[in-house]
Parts: structure tokens; sequence; C-alpha cells
């Protein structure tokens, strides 16, 4: 299978939030309609782009109630786009993620580099072992990228099953991958109202830690260490079935 034209895909916005949708989950075709603002018709246009470059793919699979069978979407393609563009430098490089990420010490060492070579022969020096060491940062990028991968399949699956939660697992997944949120950001991105937005974040506290402040949300890391040394020592311990 040939590559896919990840910058044409990427290039388009409406494209980037189908994308970003499907990454929390798989979603029907209404689902997602309803969460762009273009045309249903716009919609599948660009799920049409996705499939054909093998982004994503399609299937169907009933609904949760009594009724005809749905089309869902999902992504189906694992990779980190690295890209340079300069007036001097033009590159880009596509890092497979692996399912089973290496995770080794790797020594990145730019002290050695010299800002002012003297000649010609000490800049292409100089030039291949900066190369080097990228490559080495490319490696660690790899494996890194693969690992939050396998990491956040794995806070979903067990979100779902623990909790149980789609809306509350949306708003942990954007915190995760952004680091932060507004209120604002995940109403416009759930397409909820601010108070029910406010309501999830406050459920979503009572098993991951947050901080919320000044309608801002992000993972309260300092009580995340707390609760893991609390389980650990068995002074903690949730049961999120309750």
């Amino acid at each position: 299978m040939t590559e896919p034209d990840i910058f044409y895909i990427l290039g388009n916005k409406v494209r980037r939030d189908l994308l970003s949708h499907l990454t929390c989950t798989e979603c029907y075709f209404s689902f997602l309609s309803n969460k762009v603002s273009v045309s249903s018709t716009a919609v599948s246009k660009h799920l049409k782009i996705m499939e054909r470059e093998g982004i994503i793919q399609s299937f169907e699979k009933e609904g949760p109630f009594v009724g005809p069978t749905r089309k869902y979407y999902e992504i189906v393609h694992s990779a980190t786009y690295v890209a340079t563009l300069t007036p001097n430098l033009f590159w880009y490089e596509n890092l497979q993620l692996e399912k089973e990420p290496v995770l080794e010490n790797l020594r990145i060492n730019l002290k050695e580099l010299e800002l002012e070579p003297e000649n010609l022969l000490a800049m292409v020096k100089n030039f291949i072992d900066a190369d080097n060491e990228l490559r080495k940062l490319l490696q660690a990028l790899k494996a890194i990228e693969s690992y939050r991968d396998k990491m956040m399949k794995r806070i979903k699956e067990t979100y779902l099953r623990e909790i149980g939660d789609m809306t509350q697992l949306a708003i942990l997944h954007y915190v995760l991958i952004y680091g932060e949120a507004t209120v604002d950001d995940l109403s416009d991105r759930l397409n909820l109202k601010e108070r029910e937005v406010v309501r999830k974040v406050e459920e979503l506290n009572r098993f991951v830690p947050l901080i919320i402040k000044d309608d801002r949300i992000k993972i309260d890391a300092e009580k995340l260490e707390q609760k893991l040394k609390g389980v650990g020592d068995g002074r903690e311990n949730q049961d999120f079935s309750k």
C-alpha cells in the first residue's frame, strides 16, 4: 500500500477535526457530522478522501438500541511525521509506530558540535555529526509516541470498562493530549453546554484528580502521585464499579 499523502490530509481543518474525534473512539457518521461546522455532504467527502488514503476505514455494526446498522469509522494508520522547512533545508520523515515500543536510554550529545567550523570539510563533518544525533532523537521520538499510543489505548479501554462514561473519557483524552483545556474548549468539542461540561469534569475528578481553576482544567500531578502511593501501600483503593 502506498504511503498516504498526510500533508494533504492534515492541510484541511475539517479533516483534522474529524481525526481528532476519531482518536477518542470509533464514531458513526451522524455523530461526526454533528461535531463539525460543515454539511453532511462535505463530511462524507472528507471521510471518503481519508479512507481512500488509508488513514481510516469504515464498517457497519448495530448500535446500542434496536434499529438498522450504522456506518462507523475508525483510524487504521499509526505514524508520527516530522518535517523541517527552511531556506536551506526541506525533509520529512514517516516514523511508523510499533505496538510494543522499545524503551531504552539514548544519549543525545550536542556539545561536541562546533558552532563556527573553520573550513568546508569541518562544516561537512559537523553536519554529518548533527544528522547522527538527529537520527537518535527520531528513534527516541518513535519509541515515546509508540508508548504514548499504547498507554492511551489502555486508558480508553480501562476507563470504559471500569467507569463507562464516554463524555468523561473524552474530557480526559483531550486534557491528556493537550495538557489542559478550558470549559469553552470542551463545550465546543463535545457540543455540550458549559454547565454540562462543568458537571462532567466534576464527575471525572472523582476518578482522576484534576486542577479546576478559572475555567481551566488539567491533571493534578501532585495529587495523582499521592493517590498512587495510597493505592500502593493499601491506604486507598478505589472501586470504580460503585
